[in-house]
């Protein structure tokens, strides 16, 4: 009975189990009970057997190293104290979402830039500052007709000079004849000169209205001065030659923008007449420089015709003359008269 392989499993671990117990147990009737409740009990544990080496080194490997989760309150006490420091640069709509198939952690692919953004923004800025959309129709419809005749005559300026130009090189005008272009352009002078002289004085004019509308307050002579320095130094511009009273005229109107611009800051004319004024102005300062730069292409070519000054001085020196003859005349007849008297 004892040759199969179970009863000998069963004897050999009940005879281990055992074996620290007296020998004299196992030969009394009285614990016979015990040794078959024994055999039951270590047949039921058989199978834990096998597992028990490897489950107690596990257990003293856990009782002698450290633990995995093991918190290190000293690190978490400094990162707590720590303050945490603000990025609102990096925070945005999309800063804390990313796309159902993009990486998380990783850039995300840029779109391309739009070289000409940079420059379209720039062109929209210039076109708010500049705006003339609050300035009433009135103004702004006479103001731009105003500048018009400037336009005009610096335009045809730079044609005439550009026809002498050609005939001097070809001996042949392209629409008229180099001379023909020439006494343009000394008509075209005083013109020029003559209404911008105007335009001056009607700008000073202006805030003699507005003192007395009382836009602003009453302000007295500081704002009377204005209309009064204003034509005071026009006009004698007509008296120039025509390069430099187009020199002083730029001047003259660069000089009552920045008047105009500080009257506006105190409140002294409407909100819209600094840019109203500035767009004005640079239309009519570039007028002046493209006569300029006309007139000094044909400097060498350009006969001269008498100005106002040379007109002054001619009538001067011609009534010297006229004194002169008629002195010469009173004398030779003084001189007669006595011959007469003499032959009687």
């Amino acid at each position: 009975m004892l040759r199969s392989g179970a009863p000998r499993a069963v004897l050999g671990s009940l005879t281990r189990s055992t074996a620290t117990a007296p020998r004299s147990a196992f030969l009394t009737p009285t614990h016979k009970g015990q040794r078959t409740s024994n055999l039951a009990t270590l047949c039921n544990r058989r199978p834990l057997t096998a597992a028990r080496p490897f489950t107690a080194a596990f257990i003293r490997y856990q009782s002698t190293s450290q633990p995995l989760d093991k918190v290190d309150r000293k690190h978490e006490a400094q990162v707590g104290n720590e303050k945490l420091q603000a990025t609102p640069e990096t925070v945005s709509a999309t800063s804390s979402v990313h796309p159902v198939l993009g990486e998380v952690a990783t850039p995300e692919q840029e779109p391309d830039t739009d070289m000409m953004a940079g420059i379209r923004s720039d062109m929209k800025t210039i076109l708010e500052t500049f705006s003339l959309k609050d300035v009433p129709p009135e103004p702004y419809y006479l103001g731009m007709a105003g500048v018009l005749p400037y336009l005009a005559t610096s335009l045809s300026t730079v044609y005439c000079a550009w026809e002498i130009n050609h005939a001097a090189s070809t001996g042949a005008g392209f629409l008229m004849s180099g001379h023909t272009a020439e006494l343009l352009l000394h008509v075209l002078e005083p013109l020029q000169i003559g209404y911008g002289a105007v335009i001056i004085s009607f700008l000073g004019a202006i805030h003699w209205g507005l003192e007395y509308a009382g836009f602003g307050g009453h302000h007295g002579y500081k704002r009377y001065a204005i209309g009064v320095v204003a034509p005071a130094v026009a006009w004698p511009t007509i008296l120039l030659p025509a390069e430099y009273a187009l020199i002083a005229q730029f001047l003259a109107f660069n000089m009552l923008y920045y008047t105009d611009a500080r009257a506006r800051r105190f409140g002294w004319t409407p909100s819209w007449y600094g840019v109203y004024r500035f767009v004005l102005t640079f239309v009519v300062g570039a007028s002046i420089v493209i006569s300029l730069i006309g007139r000094g292409q044909v400097v060498e070519n350009l006969g001269r015709l008498p100005g106002p000054a040379d007109r002054v001085k001619a009538l001067r020196d011609s009534q010297v003359e006229s004194l002169e003859k008629e002195e010469q005349a009173r004398v030779a007849m003084a001189a007669q008269k006595e011959e007469e008297e003499d032959s009687e």
